[in-house]
């Protein structure tokens, strides 16, 4: 008689929960737990280049007619870019309702360094890689995607002598996708260390005078998740909400312990094509794009800190400000690296781009960890939620 076993997101489940009491209880004793977690996200971040790569080349090829992928392109980018822009306006929304900021004493002393907000012409540029194979040591996965696009295409252009290519590469993305499935079997014992560091670093005391922008930011998500993707699949796919969410939610729940779009990229790759029923085609394409320029929950997290900088400051920021806003967050989205952290690099851009105190990102620096899994695991749901669109606008029964 077989013993039933339990489903890996119950086992997931149970390593966030024990995390959550052992750093609460055990404190600065979990370190030594801590190179567990820290070689779950290795183990995670190995398959990524390869994973994306092979995913994409077979993607492209798969589509077939370069006027297919254009169209397929078109239609990702367009969801992309609008689930983006209702995020913001979601942040900006609960910002000015909530009033995060307001009554909130500033420190002094305190210093972060700014990125230089790119110019257009820059971001186009760096969109093509000078060398392939270092921009794939660099993990820069805009270059990566860009290569493995034209690849792609080049090998169906190539009709019998690009075959092998395609084949090759078809029978890279399935091995990536089961050393997936073998890394995702030490993921509770990860997920567990991963969280028992964040709690034991991040207590109460220190989330205590921020609870404001957490609740704003969590608040947030919660109604990207419950609203607008919930109504874009019952639009486009004509599915129950809850079939997406359950189908999904290991994806989200490794977004929200590990912070990092890419790490979460071969759970999502696995969930959109096992539970969720897309094909191999859309998956290898929008998936890997998503990771790397749809970024939902990041942008929200831009509109409710922004306003909370300005609030603590004692500045006001009116309609042409929060416009503002609301173009630099969309638009600085899509070259922001899904890894944990980077989103408090794009607020320094945003709060350049609206002339708010640069010394405000600093104040968000010592409960983004906190934010960044609520927002990180928003990112990867959208990406499925418009691969669920993509592949049902292109004809398959989900």
């Amino acid at each position: 008689m077989s013993e039933k076993k339990i489903p890996l997101i119950w086992q997931i489940g149970i390593g966030f929960v024990l995390g959550i009491v052992a750093g609460a209880m055990l404190g600065d004793k979990v370190q030594y737990v801590e190179p567990v977690g820290s070689a779950f996200l290795k183990l995670l971040k190995m398959l990524i280049v390869p994973l994306v790569f092979s995913s994409l080349v077979v993607g492209a090829a798969s589509i077939g007619d370069p006027r297919d992928l254009g169209r397929i392109g078109l239609k990702t980018l367009f969801f992309y870019l609008a689930t983006t822009a209702v995020a913001i306006v979601i942040g900006l929304v609960l910002g000015n309702l909530m009033q995060p900021g307001v009554g909130l004493a500033i420190g002094e002393g305190l210093k972060f360094e700014a990125k230089e907000a790119p110019s257009i012409k820059s971001v186009l540029l760096n969109l093509f890689p000078d060398n392939p194979l270092k921009a794939a040591v660099d993990g820069q996965m805009l270059q990566i995607i860009v290569f493995a696009l034209f690849l792609g295409v080049s090998a169906v252009l190539a009709k019998d002598k690009g075959a092998p290519l395609v084949s090759f590469f078809d029978s890279m993305a399935e091995t990536m996708y089961k050393l997936t499935g073998i890394v995702m079997m030490v993921a509770p014992y990860g997920v567990f260390a991963l969280i028992a560091d964040t709690v034991s670093k991040y207590g109460l005391s220190v989330l205590a005078p921020f609870a404001k922008v957490i609740i704003a930011v969590y608040v947030g998500c919660a109604l990207q998740l419950l609203i607008v993707y919930s109504s874009l699949i019952m639009t486009f796919v004509k599915r129950s909400p809850l079939w997406f969410i359950k189908g999904i939610r290991e994806a989200g729940l490794t977004a929200f312990v590990t912070r990092s779009s890419a790490a979460a990229l071969p759970v999502t790759i696995r969930n959109a094509r096992e539970n969720l029923g897309i094909s191999e085609k859309v998956t290898s394409f929008v998936l890997p794009l998503g990771a790397t320029i749809n970024m939902d929950g990041t942008a929200l997290y831009q509109g409710v800190c922004a306003l909370f900088v300005a609030q603590a400051y004692g500045l006001s920021l009116g309609m042409g400000a929060q416009l503002n806003i609301l173009l630099t967050a969309t638009l600085a989205s899509i070259g922001t690296a899904g890894v944990p952290g980077a989103g408090l690099i794009m607020l320094t851009l945003v709060l350049t781009a609206v002339g708010l105190p640069l010394e405000g990102a600093a104040l968000v620096a010592g409960i983004d960890a906190v934010l960044d899994m609520a927002r990180t695991s928003i990112n990867v749901i959208g990406d499925a939620c418009v691969a669920a669109i993509v592949a049902s606008s292109e004809g398959e029964k989900l």
